[in-house]
């Protein structure tokens, strides 16, 4: 097991991957760096990850961590006045209005195309009706009027 003061001193992740460095290393014969007496290592089995543990928990193994933090930057805060908050105020003020009128001069756009565009079908199509004369309707009245009489 790993010892308390060395769990403070790395994170769990650094410390697998150290032992995990290690165990590769004495897997491909590099020498061990504790004197083990044999019957210990028969005990263990010879067991490599076991071994770096060993070494790990004794601190003689010559594995360094870095580790990468935030780079610092400085800046400075500028004092801004009423007058240059103002004059932002009104800028973005009429950025939003000129927005604004694009937008409803887009949709007025989009609208009118779509008029014209129904407009054409209706006249493809032949659907136009003629204006109703004052004659036709009087005439169809009076037809019904004698119907009925």
């Amino acid at each position: 097991m790993v010892s308390e003061k060395i769990q403070e001193q790395f994170t769990k992740y650094e410390i697998a991957r150290i032992l995990g460095a290690r165990a590769l290393q004495l897997a491909m014969d590099a020498p061990v760096l504790l004197k083990i007496e044999k019957e210990k290592l028969e005990e263990i089995n010879y067991d490599v990850l076991k071994i770096a543990e060993m070494e790990f928990d004794d601190g003689v193994l010559p594995i360094t961590v870095k580790r990468p933090f935030p780079k610092k930057v400085e800046e400075k805060i500028k004092i801004i006045s009423k007058e240059e908050i103002e004059k932002i105020e009104k800028e973005k003020e009429r950025i939003r209005a000129e927005q604004k009128q694009k937008r409803e001069e887009a949709d007025d756009r989009k609208v009118e195309e779509k008029e014209k565009v129904e407009e054409e079908e209706i006249v493809e199509e032949g659907e136009i009706m003629e204006l109703a004369k004052p004659e036709d309707e009087f005439e169809e009245g009076e037809k019904g009027e004698e119907e009925g009489v």
